[in-house]
């Protein structure tokens, strides 16, 4: 959005350079009307660009910080399965330490 604001302060000045270099040039042109509806349809094709590219931005910022959300879960459930394995094993493990020992002897 920065560097929208800097291409429209360029074009502006850039506008303003050409106007003072005309022929004739002089402040109450500045106000004539024909001046001032070029002034007022640059700013409106401005706006409306400025809020399409700012729509789109926006909405796939959205889907970026969704993204890295999930991604974020995914990564916690990870990490909680990993845990539940490692204690998995070592139950296991234990079990089957010994498998000789003799739960019920015989008399």
């Amino acid at each position: 959005m920065k560097s929208l604001t800097l291409i429209g302060l360029i074009l502006l000045g850039l506008a303003s350079v050409l106007f003072y270099f005309i022929p004739d040039f002089s402040v109450v042109k500045l106000f004539e009307p024909t001046t001032l509806m070029g002034i007022l349809a640059g700013v409106g094709i401005g706006l409306f660009t400025g809020g399409i590219v700012g729509y789109v931005s926006k909405g796939s910022a959205i889907k970026e910080a969704q993204r890295r959300k999930e991604y974020l879960q995914l990564q916690k459930d990870k990490k909680e399965l990993e845990k539940q394995a490692a204690e998995l094993a070592k139950i296991q493990h234990k079990s089957s330490e010994n498998p000789y020992t003799n739960e019920n002897p015989q008399i």
